[in-house]
């Protein structure tokens, strides 16, 4: 690593111990080694420490942060945010996997389009034994030209991940924060989008890992994930309506601060209005892991993919 690493990876991890080794070894090895991998633990309670002093023993890319006490998930997205140095961030999760080439591709891919402001790839659902559930194709318009017609899609068709995309950090340190309301990983990611195009590497490199105990299926209900983004969120102070409210607000608040014109600026105005005013149809805004499973057969180019990536880590 290089005294001033190009490309930061936060972690944010909270009893990890499950799958976090895995998704290092992912990250360690990279083809792309130009990067600090800082990992902020959220006070666990099992095995999380002990693995992550480990692996900072032996590669001095790693930077392990031990918070006091749980802040949740969001103030803890932020915070490792606030201790990365590169101009070049990526969020990673303690549970996901990754393809070898996967920040090579997306740093070049920044490198050659200086318009671009994200930058990730293909992506497949696997479950908890790293087997492929779901590949899908991603949809969004986040690569026009127009900030209008990347807002527009966002609000309207099926979200992917692309918080977890390689951005340049400092568009994301124009950007409001992220917050702890319902899907306020959707607001936040459009005002990124406001910025700036995104460009999707058209390989399968990307693999989210789908269980149990990951957050969304631990806290199924509005007001438990919420919490879970932010324990200040228990108090009566935040039923589930103004939860809610707080998600459509967020759309609204990121134009506003966003670098528009003011024609783009009615645009997208205009397209927040017909959606919250639309039925939005089946599906729309799913994540990829709900839907139901693909015919096994088509999934071959993907287990090929990804037992390829595990074979490279382990070279």
């Amino acid at each position: 690593m290089t005294a001033h690493p190009r490309l930061s990876i936060g972690l944010p991890v909270y009893n990890g111990e499950e799958y976090l080794a895995e998704s290092l070894d992912a990250l360690l090895g990279q083809t792309y080694e130009d990067f600090e991998l800082v990992i902020s633990d959220n006070a666990s309670t099992d095995g999380t420490r002990d693995i992550c002093r480990d692996y900072a023993a032996r590669d001095s890319r790693i930077r392990y942060i031990r918070l006091p006490r749980n802040i949740g998930a969001a103030p803890n997205h932020n915070h490792v945010f606030t201790e990365c140095r590169g101009e070049l961030f990526k969020w990673a999760s303690h549970d996901d996997l990754y393809a070898r080439d996967l920040l090579k591709r997306c740093v070049q891919a920044l490198d050659e389009r200086p318009d671009v402001v994200l930058a990730h790839s293909g992506q497949a659902v696997i479950d908890g034994g790293g087997q492929v559930k779901v590949p899908y194709e991603y949809g969004l318009a986040t690569d026009s030209p127009h900030a209008p017609e990347r807002f527009r899609s966002m609000l309207f068709e099926p979200g992917g991940d692309d918080f977890y995309g390689v951005m340049r950090a400092d568009v994301l340190r124009r950007v409001k924060p992220h917050d702890s309301y319902h899907h306020a990983d959707r607001t936040f990611v459009a005002e990124i989008a406001l910025h700036g195009p995104f460009h999707q590497v058209p390989e399968l490199l990307y693999f989210r890992r789908d269980h149990p105990t990951r957050a969304e299926r631990a806290n199924p209900s509005k007001r438990s994930r919420c919490v879970n983004l932010d324990p200040r969120r228990a108090g009566p102070l935040h039923p589930t309506p103004r939860l809610l409210a707080e998600y459509v607000w967020g759309f609204v608040a990121a134009i506003g601060r966003a670098p528009l014109s003011p024609a783009d600026r009615r645009a997208c105005y205009r397209h927040l209005a017909a959606w919250m005013t639309s039925r939005v149809r089946p599906g729309a805004g799913e994540r990829v892991e709900d839907r139901a499973p693909v015919d096994p057969a088509e999934l071959t180019v993907c287990v090929n993919a990804l037992v390829a990536g595990r074979e490279g880590r382990q070279a």
